[in-house]
């Protein structure tokens, strides 16, 4: 059965009032508290006795500033947090650690993400080559244009920043919902390290070697390699073919940082990694009558260990390689030139059988089935940036211009890999299909697409000498987008069709900043973001559609108080969505025999609205020991369409990965033990309502409570040099709760939906040198 979780429902008028009333008083003691150092890390009397949150430095400004000094509202996830929730790539993050943020793979592939923030951004399918997202991934600063391949290995992690809210100013196209920025760490250019090994249940194992090196002359170098595999967590009842929701991640990464001089540093990294992935399983839930016997009696609204019906299944391998240069001049002492240059490649194979239970209608003994979703995604992109980075006595300034060019192109088939037996009872291989040969089955679509998009951007910041207090933030971005791209194939036949559309606009951005004392500041902020237009390769018409727009207004609150071992961030905000890109799929006819996927992308007719307030609460009530409180309100409105395979009829639709209420809770804490070594303990629980998936089939998904957990020991000496090793045990998942992430419902087929990870658990040694 599922766990059920009682929940008291935090409604806006309730947490409007609490905060008014706490406002004065937390903004009173942030003044009268004198402030405590601020170090790098968390502040402590002694190596194992921490006294107060740590300070956090943030680049969302593109420039160093401190979290509770930026007046913008972010969510910063550091390395230990991702060690204590055992996070390997961004897809671990759909546990919702961060609860405005929701990550989820596209539909059964994990190798694509659709990644939401306040219900904004997310596509219904930016799988293919001439969608895009409406938030922006960046690593070391360097776009990442494709949902593809986000589910590859993080590497060596400073922090992530959560940038919530259109970033149309500093970061440009696909940013209206919000930007995650992945800060990795530089070559110290001093010998040490980490190696890490680990295992895991379902046959899992993991390893990781991050070494910096003694510098060589003005050079400092690091080598990063990581490793995790993982089997099936759903068997696969296919003899000698690969079990449902297994991984094989690797990957590997070589920066160089030259510094001839204090004014001037030249960072330059190569990574290249490999994703191997199986699909999730799609469970039935509830038959339908056109599924066969075998169907009907293995549904369950339980998650099961196997599927019903097994097939081929193969791995859908990603690989995807880069390179970076950043380069910084300090011109003098108010004035820095920068340059983030980069070109990455990325091809992403898939082989998609997770869905063999949920669509195989049962035609009659001798009829084919279990279709193969099978797809190639190749890309390479090219980017530069330059930020132009000064300030005065009085105001800090930015300047700065961004190109960036991306091709891609993707095809797609799907072959029927089964034939059933007499009465549905039984199954067999397809001989028409097996063993499978790729040159015999039609292609049901390919499409190639081009994009060049230039952006030029500004934002000064002045503070009024007799009013020290003060700050007015103002800036702009210009943006020239032009996409064109051919859809030459459709249904086996070559075509013709194709799109060429410019786009040009410009984001505003507005913002005003008042401290209040030393430690607390409140700010408004006006900032507007877009999602790039296209065209969808799904379709048999290839039709541009425009981008969608998003504007919107922020207020917030910002402290740090009782010696900074308390810290109370809000986050009101109201943003208008316009021009939402909607997709909708032509309905699945089981008797049809045709097995693709058609799909149109519209524009809305009408704008929505998306409400809510944000609440990030830390404190260390005493030594060593760490709550923190996360909350995120969201009350989006449903829009309205023309459905293009209804007849012109006009519907709605609801917003996608749009949770009314979400929550996290941590707790930490750090126990002194033996020969100056300490026990780490850590516990997380992470709930949400449910929400939409799927703009053509608007059932909400399952509310959910996630618990993970880590103990470990930490510090433990190794030699007079200073080495060290740590031992943890970790678990995802704890509570083995089981939830649908994604769920669908079909007249013919019944209902049908995707469950979570179930518990994970594992042990790590790592050795730190």
């Amino acid at each position: 059965m599922r766990h059920s979780l009682s929940r008291v429902v935090l409604r806006p008028q309730v947490l409007a009032l609490s905060i008014a009333a706490l406002l004065p008083a937390l903004a009173l003691a942030a003044e009268e508290a004198d402030p405590a150092p601020a170090p790098d890390a968390a502040s402590s009397d002694a190596a194992l006795n921490i006294v107060a949150l740590d300070q956090v430095v943030v680049t969302a400004q593109k420039r160093a500033t401190n979290l509770q000094e930026t007046p913008i509202s972010v969510s910063v996830i550091d390395a230990e947090m991702m060690k204590d929730r055992n996070a390997i790539s961004l897809g671990s993050f759909a546990d919702g650690s961060i609860p405005s943020l929701r990550v989820t793979p596209f539909a059964t592939r994990s190798s694509a993400l659709n990644i939401g923030i306040r219900g904004i951004g997310a596509a219904g399918d930016a799988n293919q080559p001439a969608r895009d997202a409406g938030v922006g991934i960046y690593v070391d600063g360097v776009f990442l244009g494709r949902s593809q391949g986000l589910g590859s290995m993080l590497y060596d992690v400073e922090r992530i920043e959560v940038l919530k809210g259109p970033q149309g100013t500093l970061f440009g196209r696909n940013t209206e919902g919000g930007a995650l920025s992945i800060v990795t760490k530089q070559p110290t250019g001093e010998f040490g390290g980490e190696v890490s090994a680990g295992v895991s249940n379902y046959s899992g194992y993991n390893s990781a070697l991050h070494l910096d090196l003694p510098k060589l002359g003005d050079v400092s170098f690091k080598i990063d390699a990581v490793q995790a595999k993982r089997d099936g967590t759903t068997d696969n009842p296919m003899q000698g073919e690969k079990d449902f929701n297994s991984y094989d991640k690797r990957g590997a990464r070589l920066s160089a940082l030259w510094q001839p001089s204090d004014d001037f540093s030249a960072l330059y990294a190569f990574d290249r990694s490999y994703d191997g992935t199986t699909p999730y399983h799609t469970q039935v839930l509830v038959a339908g009558p056109y599924l066969s016997p075998l169907q009907k009696a293995g549904a369950s609204d339980d998650r099961r260990d196997s599927s019903i019906l097994g097939g081929p299944q193969d791995e859908n391998i990603g690989r995807t390689n880069g390179h970076l240069l950043n380069l910084s001049w300090t011109l003098s002492d108010s004035l820095e030139l920068k340059s983030i240059s980069s070109y990455r490649e990325l091809e992403q194979g898939q082989y998609d059988m997770g869905l063999v239970d949920a669509i195989s209608a049962y035609g009659g003994p001798g009829t084919p089935f279990g279709r193969y979703s099978l797809a190639q995604v190749y890309q390479h992109q090219y980017s530069q940036e330059f930020q132009l980075i000064g300030n005065t006595s009085q105001v800090q300034y930015l300047l700065g211009a961004f190109y960036y060019h991306e091709t891609a192109g993707d095809n797609a088939q799907t072959p029927n890999m089964l034939v059933w037996g007499p009465g549905g009872n039984s199954y067999s291989l397809n001989p028409a299909t097996n063993p499978l040969n790729l040159d015999t089955v039609r292609i049901d679509r390919a499409s190639k697409a081009w994009t060049d998009s230039l952006g030029i951007f500004g934002q000064a910041t002045w503070t009024p000498a007799s009013l020290e207090d003060l700050h007015l933030t103002a800036g702009g971005r210009y943006t020239r987008d032009d996409k064109n791209g051919i859809l030459y194939i459709v249904n086996g036949a070559s075509t013709d069709l194709s799109f060429d559309d410019s786009w040009g606009r410009f984001d505003p951005m507005v913002n005003i900043a008042y401290d209040l004392g030393k430690n607390a500041m409140v700010y408004a902020k006006y900032s507007t973001g877009f999602k790039a237009g296209g065209a969808n390769s799904r379709s048999t018409t290839y039709t541009a559609f425009d981008p969608e727009e998003v504007t919107a207004f922020e207020l917030g609150f910002k402290s740090q108080f009782w010696d900074n071992r308390a810290r109370f961030n809000l986050a009101l905000f109201d943003s208008t969505i316009k021009d939402k890109q909607v997709d909708f799929t032509l309905p699945f006819d089981p008797n049809s025999g045709e097995t693709r996927t058609t799909m149109v992308t519209t524009n809305a007719l009408t704008d929505g609205k998306s409400r809510g307030a944000e609440l990030e609460f830390s404190i260390m009530p005493v030594d060593n020991l760490t709550f923190s409180f996360n909350h995120a309100y969201t009350d989006i409105d449903a829009i309205t369409a023309i459905d293009p395979f209804g007849a012109g009829v006009q519907v709605t639709v609801q917003p996608l990965l749009a949770p009314k209420n979400a929550s996290s809770l941590a707790i930490d804490y750090w126990l002194p033990f033996a020969n100056a070594s300490a026990l780490k303990f850590h516990v997380d629980g992470n709930w949400s309502d449910g929400f939409y998936t799927s703009e053509y089939d608007q059932t909400l998904t399952d509310s959910s409570f996630v618990v993970n957990a880590r103990i470990a020991l930490v510090d433990v000496p190794l030699d007079a040099k200073g080495s060290t090793m740590a031992f943890s045990l970790w678990s995802r998942n704890l509570l083995d709760e089981q939830h649908l992430f994604y769920k669908l419902n079909n007249a013919a087929l019944g209902q049908t939906g995707i469950f979570n990870d179930p518990r994970t658990f594992g042990l790590d040694v790592a050795v730190h040198f």
